[in-house]
């Protein structure tokens, strides 16, 4: 079977969290799973990055964890109904000091707005479907204009348009949670509201330290959510590991209609600076309630494919629908149709291209001779699976096999692009090695005797770092 290139990022829940449905999803094609720490308590995402490990196990397959923190609360507060109607040209008070919402007026969770905007700012809440315009400031109060009514309940999000909310990104609650993705070696790191390169270093430097304990370090994703971030993007992707185009929070800050070149602009700085991208929020969002998705979205998501990106995400729509594992085999499906016509410029990619680094350049070659070879696979036998990432930079449509005897590098790997990955020891015996990884892809079945490979090493073997050498290898020779 084809190889799917684009990953799979799939949010469990109460939906999605009994092992057989997740089995189901996991078989069906899930790459990352997503643990939303804006939801549950610790024991709760502990309990089931233990059963991802589990099934995953019990599938045969490396999946890695994401844990995804909440972020700052900018909110609303409770109402004491539950919810109220707002009317178009009606008055609303926004009231730090309010306990309790009623038909005039709300609290806010996020006590500094008040300090945070002036007269005629655009306030956009429950995700821009309601807008308020600024009128005054008294005190703790906000006082409002409804521009746009609607249905407003307890704990919607706030975001002001055009974004400079002081809000920190991370807080304490997220340090705490971060203590707790360490304490079972989550691979990703998702940070919401960065605005700074500065909010990643922290998030780096906390989440090493609490892994430090079990030898671990995380992999560090961005997500690209509020319009100060925007300016700066290069900064932050040079501190990250990747970022996630976080489509709902951006859109209310910059408007619906500058996403999608956003989006583009993200997807291509991202992969000409060697790091991951996930495209998410709304993909298939009819899918909560419908067991196929819209002719819009199977667009959305191939788009994101097309685009480049590195995985595309799912949210309610496997945490809490009514179709986890038809919206993960629809997703599946839609990546494998849009790969089917995705473009393949590698000579163009390389053109007035300068590598500084001795095993960059050996990935690139890898590619480059691949390609005009016409072979089977790519094979990089790796530690640090960073050989394989530089490859997975570029569309190709031949697979790349990432041999490596870490499972922490297998994991990792889960959410590169057109990149899989099989365990394999490695040892000082160099031709013993080239056998074994002869032998485990006719095992796998990924190639047959007689068909040629390009191969990644570092010799001499057995010493960590510095891929160095490039072979051309024939499946029947060891």
């Amino acid at each position: 079977m084809r190889q799917r290139a684009t990953k799979i990022v799939s949010t469990i829940g109460p939906a999605s969290s009994s092992p057989v449905i997740l089995k189901r999803m996991i078989e069906a094609g899930v790459n990352v799973v997503r643990l939303n720490f804006s939801h549950g308590k610790a024991q709760d995402h502990i309990d089931r990055a233990a059963l991802v490990r589990q099934i995953a196990a019990e599938c045969g397959r490396e999946v890695a964890i994401m844990a995804d923190l909440q972020g700052p609360k900018i909110r609303v507060g409770k109402f004491e109904h539950g919810k109220i109607n707002l009317q178009n040209g009606s008055k609303f008070i926004l009231d730090a000091t309010c306990e309790l919402g009623n038909q005039a007026m709300v609290g806010l969770d996020y006590k500094e707005l008040p300090r945070d905007v002036r007269m005629g700012d655009v306030l956009l809440l429950n995700d821009g479907l309601i807008v308020l315009v600024v009128d005054r400031i008294v005190g703790s109060a906000i006082h409002t204009t409804v521009r746009i009514g609607g249905e407003l309940s307890n704990n919607k999000g706030i975001n002001r348009l055009g974004g400079g909310l002081t809000a920190p990104a991370l807080t304490g609650k997220d340090m705490e949670d971060i203590k707790t993705a360490m304490s079972f070696q989550a691979d990703y790191i998702a940070v919401s509201f960065p605005k700074s390169p500065t909010d990643m270093i922290m998030a780096r430097q906390l989440a090493n330290i609490a892994g430090e304990l079990h030898g671990h370090k995380p992999q560090m994703i961005a997500k690209i959510e509020r319009a100060e971030a925007i300016p700066v993007l290069q900064e932050i992707l040079d501190v990250s590991d990747g970022i996630m185009v976080a489509r709902g929070d951006l859109a209310v800050e910059v408007g619906n209609a500058a996403v999608p070149a956003l989006q583009k602009r993200m997807i291509q700085m991202a992969r000409a600076s060697n790091k991951l991208t996930i495209t998410a929020t709304q993909m298939m969002e009819s899918m909560i309630q419908n067991p196929v998705p819209t002719r819009a979205e199977v667009s959305d998501v191939a788009n994101a494919v097309l685009d480049g990106t590195d995985a595309v995400m799912t949210s309610a729509e496997t945490a809490s629908g009514n179709y986890p594992i038809e919206t993960v085999e629809a997703m599946s499906a839609i990546c494998l149709e849009a790969e089917k016509s995705a473009v393949v410029k590698l000579d163009a990619d390389f053109i007035n291209a300068t590598f500084t680094r001795i095993d960059q350049s050996i990935a690139y070659g890898a590619l480059f001779t691949a390609f005009h070879l016409r072979v089977k696979a790519i094979v990089a036998l790796t530690e640090s699976g960073s050989t394989a990432l530089w490859m997975s930079r570029h569309n190709i449509d031949i697979p790349i096999i990432a041999m490596t005897p870490s499972q922490s590098t297998q994991r990792k790997a889960a959410l590169f692009r057109n990149v899989c990955t099989l365990r394999l020891e490695h040892s000082t015996d160099r031709e013993a090695v080239l056998k074994a990884a002869q032998d485990l892809l006719l095992a796998k079945g990924i190639v047959q005797k007689g068909d040629n490979i390009v191969l990644t090493l570092g010799e001499p073997m057995g010493q960590t770092g510095g891929t160095n050498a490039l072979k051309i290898m024939k499946i029947g020779e060891y």
